[in-house]
């Protein structure tokens, strides 16, 4: 089998290299992955003209390592381009996320942005996260339960119909997980989302300002301030048990399918009998 692993935590994380262990007992491994963090940037690839500079970092353990430095999506782009050339690989597995993505955090992920790109592709494509930020984040239930999950996945596959999958655990030991779900997404905002720049907001949730790389000392022009992205999440009191936020609270492992078919047929149906559609000729 022929896997190819990315993520948006950047190539250096402790989950890729936790999810590279777990793939290389399954097949051929090929890591592409940013050369930086690169969080919430869905599905967006590195345009503008801008130069991407690759490196191959060699074999390790049997698994191919190399970053880009773009986002997770341009990742699977080079890959498919320059790595797999006349033969897709059989599956692309993302993360394992520092965080959740559950909920709405689904519309932002970097992680199932590069999911998505790989079922644009027609790839069976599987998006994997933690409920823990922290670097050092503990990714033993994901080592237990994960395999069985992808294998049951991958003996149903359904590539080319635009199916993606969003799995998230809790962060709990094996021992304290209740059990696996099939969910919907949880629906939810975040509020007061921007705040000035406090890398302290870091520290308290257990991340290290180094961390990021440099990205914690800006360095504003005359007049600029500095914000970043913070908020409180605000849960829609429409979610059912179902929800896939909701589960993970529960302690158990969601599981939702998502598709890039993002049509509302029922809209649809109801625009048509309101008489909206219209021949000039």
């Amino acid at each position: 089998m022929k896997i190819l692993l990315t993520n948006d935590d950047g190539y250096y994380a402790a989950g890729m290299k936790a999810l590279a262990r777990m793939m290389s007992k399954e097949g051929d491994v090929n890591v592409v992955a940013p050369k930086r963090h690169q969080s919430g940037m869905g599905m967006a690839v590195t345009l503008g003209m801008k130069p991407i500079a690759y490196k191959d970092l060699g074999f390790k353990d049997g698994v191919k390592w190399a970053y880009l430095d773009a986002t997770p999506a341009s990742c699977i782009k080079y890959a498919l381009n320059f790595d797999y050339p006349g033969h897709y690989p059989d599956v692309i597995v993302c993360g394992i996320n520092h965080g959740s993505n559950a909920s709405t955090a689904a519309c932002y992920s970097g992680t199932l942005g590069a999911a998505q790109e790989g079922a644009l592709n027609g790839i069976t494509s599987i998006g994997v996260s933690v409920d823990n930020v922290r670097p050092d984040a503990s990714f033993e239930s994901v080592e237990k339960f994960f395999p069985e999950i992808f294998h049951k996945i991958m003996e149903n596959a359904r590539p080319g119909d635009g199916v993606y999958y969003n799995i998230n655990f809790p962060d709990l030991p094996p021992e304290e997980i209740k059990g696996i779900r099939v969910c919907t997404m949880g629906k939810g905002r975040w509020i007061k989302e921007l705040v000035e720049w406090n890398p302290e907001l870091f520290l308290k949730r257990g991340i290290p300002p180094e961390f990021f790389r440099g990205e914690h000392s800006p360095h504003p022009e005359e007049g600029e301030k500095i914000f970043m992205m913070a908020g409180q999440y605000e849960d829609d009191p429409k979610n059912g048990i179902s929800a896939d936020h909701r589960m993970l609270e529960e302690g158990y492992i969601t599981i939702v399918a998502h598709n890039l078919d993002t049509t509302d047929y029922i809209e649809d149906e109801r625009l048509k009998s309101l008489g909206i559609e219209k021949d000039f000729r």
